[in-house]
């Protein structure tokens, strides 16, 4: 249902309207749009466990009531008249932002979610007009065409939202180590819906991966599914021992907490560790990076430019996100399944045929 049949600005939406995170339909008021926005008929919606963290108010910090999503794919409905970017009928994403000052030296460089003023969150953030942003989970979106994304019309739009968030989190700190160096070898922390990508780009750069995971259940997947060379239980004090100074990178997606020193000896001198989860805490040995001449480096998404490159990457070398498409009505159920890991990779939310 496009935005016009609905009236100019009403959107219809899923929301939670409480700390039970219980979703239920409901009905917001999008702004009109302005010169230089887009407006997106929202076609699909992945699934984050961002989503589980701010409907449920884990951070308390929740505005509600709070319509999550953020990573969104859709067809451009309306474009603003100095629009030159897109046209009506595009497909486009949005992902983990929709503003920045566009001032600082960071905005400048395309790197806006490092804005120095703070990104502004698809949801549950006060956006520079005062207005608490809603998300994907939602029949349209109106942004500013700079937080917008081309997406090649030949790639699945339902494939395509899960790199909005999932996919340009591991991206972007690979690229950006030059984790893309062929016959290289790269470790993978947990294989979830960002691990599940990180393999596949390390597959796509021509490196020799190895998958480290708690779950023996996994190891199937992992080499027969997704293509990588190894496979270790990381409880496993053996097999992470016969691994000691063999890999270049490790990319670390675990959110709960576990210890670093046992993959950070698994580095050769100077490799480089990138943190995208976001365990309570961090505990390593000095020894372990000092005497290793070792690199632990922090990443969240990335910039719009990278973000770009990123979807073009994946349509060129034909790279989608293992998903399970779901209507929105088995959202409830499936954010729990989130919370219980279990889902392969990615839900990704059908708006277009079941938001009604």
């Amino acid at each position: 249902m496009s935005s016009s049949e609905i009236g100019e600005d009403k959107c219809l939406c899923w929301a939670a309207k409480d700390p039970s995170g219980l979703l239920s339909p409901h009905t917001i008021t999008r702004r009109s749009i302005t010169s230089d926005d887009v407006s997106v008929d929202i076609t699909h919606c992945g699934v984050c466990y961002a989503d589980v963290i701010w409907t449920r108010n884990k951070h308390g910090d929740s505005k509600y009531p709070l319509i999550p999503g953020h990573e969104i794919a859709g067809i451009v409905s309306k474009v603003g008249s100095n629009v030159h970017r897109f046209k009506v009928g595009d497909h486009v994403g949005v992902g983990t932002y929709v503003n920045s000052c566009r001032e600082c030296d960071y905005c400048n460089q395309g790197q806006e979610v490092s804005c120095v003023k703070g990104q502004v969150f698809t949801f549950n953030a006060i956006d520079y007009d005062g207005s608490v942003t809603k998300g994907g989970y939602s029949s349209h979106i109106v942004v500013h065409e700079r937080y917008c994304y081309k997406i090649p019309v030949d790639y699945p739009l339902e494939s395509a939202a899960p790199l909005l968030c999932a996919g340009i989190t591991v991206y972007a700190p690979m690229v950006r180590h030059h984790m893309n160096q062929p016959g290289k070898s790269l470790g993978v922390i947990g294989l979830g819906g960002l691990g599940h990508m990180a393999v596949k780009f390390g597959k796509a750069f021509g490196l020799k991966v190895t998958v480290f995971s708690t779950s023996i259940s996994k190891k199937e997947e992992a080499l027969n599914l997704l293509g990588a060379e190894k496979f270790v239980i990381s409880s496993d004090h053996d097999q992470m021992k016969a691994l000691e100074k063999s890999l270049d990178f490790i990319v670390d997606t675990a959110s709960g907490d576990h210890a670093f020193d046992p993959y950070m000896s698994l580095l050769k001198i100077a490799g480089t560790y990138a943190l995208v989860g976001f365990p309570s805490e961090i505990k390593i040995s000095p020894a372990n990076l000092n005497l290793g001449m070792r690199m632990l480096v922090g990443s969240v998404t990335g910039g719009t430019k990278m973000t770009q490159e990123m979807l073009d990457f994946c349509a060129a070398h034909k790279i989608y996100p293992n998903i399970e498409v779901i209507p929105i009505q088995k959202i409830n159920e499936a954010l729990e399944r989130v919370v219980k890991k279990d889902i392969k990779y990615r839900f990704v939310i059908d708006i277009k045929n079941s938001l009604k």
